[in-house]
């Protein structure tokens, strides 16, 4: 892949499983928050899930669309837009009543220095949405920064790992997670929480991010040792296909790829591919962000997109001056502070 319109086709391409479950989903959908990283492309590929499945299920997506481009491209793709301030009261009582929602707004970086508005994005937005639509299926997007950083040789947190998040934005995200459980038990609103490890397309994630550092000769900081990720297009699927898991309580859900990744042979690898030698600094701890998806991988089946697969287009993205977003992901963050 060598565009952004052949990147963008590929994430949207739907599997005959995502459009078999949404053929039997009732009801229209709305994203929350869509005008982030996923939400794009997680539209795009209900709406083509939609559409070959023959039904004629509406796709909605909120967000403050500051980015009015992207506005007019998703309208274009067949989305109903809405420009609304989920933290104005007003607004989020004015959307429309929908059967099924993806919970995707909330806030990462810049949280140290702003942690009063991490704090209502993540924490207490949740219960007004859940309110909001009590009578709706919820997939709840979460993060594996709710787990603590795990001995590599346990093979990640489980669902079953006690949450002991690292510092204020893991606190508040497992506080989104513990308010719509509330609400979940209050409403009986059947939900599912989505734990995500690092979600990966060709302009940003921590793959990419390894890429660019080898190919510009940057030092790379090995320190965290291991990371999990998974393609965009493959955590959206998931995302989606989440709506038939929801339940009361809430379904918890680890979404990340298989393997259990070494920054430095993912490194390497980039060398190898780049004709680079890769610079390496720091020593691998024995702990690290990991979540362990066999769960998600026995309901939903293995990623399409495997990591050789991200690798090699990642690398020939970087090589032939792929566009950027320039996002990082701080892979490389132990102590929680983004």
């Amino acid at each position: 892949m060598r565009t952004e319109e052949q990147l963008e086709r590929r994430l949207a391409e739907p599997t005959e499983e995502l459009v078999r479950d949404l053929a039997e989903l009732d009801g229209d959908l709305m994203l929350l928050g869509i005008g982030g990283k996923m939400g794009p492309s997680m539209a795009r590929l209900a709406i083509n899930a939609i559409r070959a499945a023959g039904t004629d299920k509406k796709v909605f997506g909120v967000s403050r669309f500051s980015d009015e481009r992207l506005r007019r491209q998703l309208e274009a793709d067949g989305v109903v837009t809405i420009a609304a301030d989920l933290l104005d009261e007003r607004q989020l009582a004015q959307l429309p009543d929908v059967k099924n929602v993806i919970y995707l707004a909330g806030t990462k970086f810049g949280t140290t220095g702003n942690e009063h508005f991490t704090w209502a994005m993540n924490a207490y937005l949740p219960g007004r949405v859940a309110e909001k639509y009590k009578n709706s299926r919820i997939v709840v997007f979460s993060t594996g920064n709710v787990y603590p950083l795990t001995p590599v040789k346990h093979g990640g947190a489980t669902e079953l790992t006690p949450p002991d998040p690292v510092g204020e934005y893991g606190q508040s995200c497992l506080g989104r997670e513990r308010v719509f459980t509330y609400f979940s038990h209050k409403n009986q609103t059947p939900m599912a929480i989505y734990r995500l490890n690092y979600a990966i397309d060709l302009r940003y994630g921590v793959l990419v991010e390894i890429a660019r550092s080898v190919k510009e000769r940057r030092p790379i900081d090995v320190t965290m040792g291991h990371v999990n990720c998974i393609w965009q297009g493959d955590a959206n699927a998931i995302a989606l296909r989440a709506l038939t898991v929801c339940s009361t309580p809430p379904e918890v859900i680890n979404v990340t790829g298989p393997e259990t990744i070494s920054l430095r042979w993912a490194a390497q690898e980039f060398g190898r591919r780049f004709g680079v030698e890769p610079v390496i600094v720091g020593e691998e701890a024995d702990t690290a962000l990991l979540s362990n998806s066999a769960k998600a991988m026995q309901r939903f089946g293995y990623p399409r997109v495997t990591l050789m697969q991200m690798i090699d287009w990642i690398a020939e993205w970087v090589s032939n001056g792929g566009i950027s977003w320039n996002k990082p992901t701080h892979f490389q963050e132990r102590e929680g502070k983004f």
